[in-house]
């Protein structure tokens, strides 16, 4: 249920965003009023006293700011790669990093999978390249493909570093905290990017962008929370989790778009969303199915 509802949020960040280049809002402000919003969120979810005090205290403390930080690199690289490469091609980058998650588990962590699993993860690999293909050819200068291998590095990372702290440094009461001190740490290195920018041109305020993150930081927060409570799974290891949680994503998020945008796909999209159904079936199912072979 907690992989499902994060998969759910997720995809709904995906319309969101969709929806900003309708009502034409300024995706990095509403981005970086999104921060605040989902911080705001966390707070009010987080059920125990709050001590502003001791929040530094927490042995994640320094560890949040850094993913926040984090949050906003990677996110001024996936709206880079967009406009320079498309969006299929951050989409790839982003959802393809759940390798170095997955080896993180099997190399940390001492994960066993088994060959369905294996096959699964290479079956979900080629789901989200499939899925995400566009007929369009891509024309950039030569450093712009740089931009994706950074989208593919950061978004491991960031992932590795969530089960991470998840499983060393944080008991489940924590998990509301943790994500609001990532999304205020995020939101607080928006203000400096905000700051800078003031710089150089008088900035206005849009209700439209405050709108745009209202909606975005509302899922964006679960979409966190929910996968920190799936990570707790108690039969599924992290590979299958973060396997899942990815193909997932870009397979519904796909949907979504036929269903809300009238998107159209093409033969080799089709093919990798059946692919993304039965990478899903591998892994989550691959060790029962194991046992009766």
């Amino acid at each position: 249920m907690y992989l499902a509802l994060s998969i759910l949020f997720s995809s709904l960040i995906f319309v969101v965003f969709k929806l900003y280049a309708k009502y034409q809002v300024q995706t990095i402000y509403a981005i970086i009023t999104n921060y605040f919003i989902a911080c705001i969120v966390g707070l009010l979810y987080y059920k125990e006293p709050i001590n502003v005090y001791d929040i530094p205290l927490k042995s994640w403390f320094w560890g949040s700011l850094l993913l926040g930080l984090l949050f906003i690199l990677i996110f001024n690289l996936m709206a880079a790669t967009s406009q320079k490469l498309g969006v299929s091609v951050a989409s790839v980058a982003t959802k393809m990093s759940l390798t170095i998650p997955v080896l993180f588990g099997v190399f940390f962590y001492r994960e066993v999978l088994s060959i369905l699993e294996i096959l699964g993860i290479i079956l979900a690999l080629l789901a989200v390249y499939f899925t995400s293909l566009k007929e369009n050819k891509i024309k950039a200068e030569k450093w712009a493909f740089a931009l994706p291998v950074l989208v593919f590095l950061g978004s491991g990372i960031i992932d590795t570093s969530i089960k991470y702290f998840q499983d060393a440094h944080m008991p489940e009461e924590e998990y509301a905290l943790f994500s609001a001190t990532v999304f205020a740490s995020a939101g607080i290195f928006g203000l400096f990017f905000i700051g800078y920018k003031s710089t150089q041109q008088r900035l206005k305020i849009n209700f439209k962008n405050i709108i745009g993150g209202i909606c975005l930081g509302v899922p964006n927060y679960f979409s966190i929370y929910f996968l920190l409570k799936a990570l707790q799974h108690p039969t599924w290891n992290s590979a299958s989790v973060f396997t899942i949680n990815n193909v997932a994503i870009v397979m519904f998020s796909t949907l979504l778009g036929i269903i809300l945008f009238k998107e159209r796909l093409s033969i080799k999209n089709w093919f990798g969303i059946g692919l993304a159904i039965f990478s899903i079936i591998l892994v989550a199912f691959g060790p029962k199915i194991m046992m009766y072979l």
